[in-house]
């Protein structure tokens, strides 16, 4: 899912595949293949670790629930190639995290949904702290994690983490997608849209005629054919779609699907790769991250009630979890 954030445009092909092919570069190293000699043999100055994630997220009848993973990993693999095509320069793959914060199912308040299985925030925000610990504790200086999930808990999830990393070991971990120019960019719908599909598509937040088109690009084998007479769910901000979402048989999605073509996943793909990959480099050019505006911290008034509710669910099951571990004299 990606809140408020708009695909975009100018056409790439890419294997659909999840994970690298033998044939991209040596320079570009899977750390689950590495053994110790390799891994301390590494210019650590000039090796930047790729963290891809994904969420395991309904995304409606239309697309598959690891929707956002098969587009991370397309990313991943796109930025890898970027980084690797400066000399000198390594790329450290780890393997994909399918694990994220807040589903889309939340914004109508339905905590439970076939297709969702996400975790608390302060969880997935332990998990890339503990990451931080050990690559810190190893003497890496360049992270990126790549992650489209849009929900702002999850988003300041890894933005703290990200933080952690820089002021505890002294380097450079972003959240990539977490910076307001990246996750806005780059507005496919206004477009390849007329003007009547559009006002169909309305504003969306969450597996409309974005994410269709993307997975009809990178895995059109995962769609349905019966996309194309989907019924389109129209909202103009987001108070319609919480209220939309709130309705009892509510399918998963926002947004007109039906409006969906591999030609706008493919085009939409490259412009907010091309973006991705500016602000990689311009990063490891020596800009500083810590200035530019974060996705997270502008919402929508109604999206901060949505997630301060979510949180205390959250916390709500924490605390089971812990009186379950307290009564069985667990440590």
């Amino acid at each position: 899912m990606k809140r408020y954030r708009r695909f975009s445009a100018a056409g790439i092909l890419l294997p659909a595949v999840m994970f690298f092919g033998q044939q991209v570069a040596a320079q570009v190293v899977r750390i689950a293949e590495m053994n110790t000699r390799q891994i301390q043999a590494l210019n650590l100055q000039k090796t930047v670790v790729l963290i891809p994630g994904g969420i395991l997220e309904e995304h409606g009848p239309y697309l598959p629930s690891y929707t956002d993973g098969y587009a991370i990993d397309a990313y991943t693999q796109d930025l890898a190639k970027a980084i690797v095509a400066r000399p000198g320069w390594t790329v450290v793959l780890f393997p994909q995290i399918p694990l994220g914060n807040d589903p889309a199912n939340t914004i109508g308040g339905k905590r439970v949904f076939p297709g969702s299985y996400p975790v608390r925030m302060a969880t997935l925000r332990a998990i890339y702290m503990d990451l931080a610990n050990e690559l810190g504790e190893q003497g890496f200086r360049w992270i990126f994690l790549v992650h489209n999930h849009g929900a702002p808990n999850h988003h300041k999830a890894l933005n703290q983490a990200s933080d952690y990393f820089h002021d505890v070991y002294g380097g450079t971990m972003v959240h990539l997608f977490g910076l307001k120019p990246v996750f806005l960019c780059c507005g496919i719908e206004d477009k390849m849209f007329s003007t009547k599909e559009r006002e169909e598509e309305g504003f969306t937040v969450h597996a409309g005629a974005d994410e269709q088109s993307q997975i009809l690009f990178l895995h059109p084998e995962l769609v349905p054919p019966d996309y194309r007479t989907a019924d389109s769910l129209t909202g103009k901000n987001f108070a319609d779609l919480v209220r939309i979402a709130k309705v009892d048989g509510w399918p998963g999605y926002f947004g007109a699907p039906r409006l969906a073509s591999a030609a706008m996943g493919a085009q939409g793909f490259a412009l907010s790769s091309q973006k991705l990959k500016e602000m990689a480099l311009q990063i490891l050019d020596g800009l500083d991250y810590r200035k530019i505006p974060r996705y997270a911290d502008e919402m929508d008034p109604l999206d901060v009630a949505g997630e301060k509710a979510e949180l205390e669910y959250e916390q709500a099951l924490e605390k089971q979890e812990l009186d379950w571990l307290k009564t069985n004299k667990i440590q």
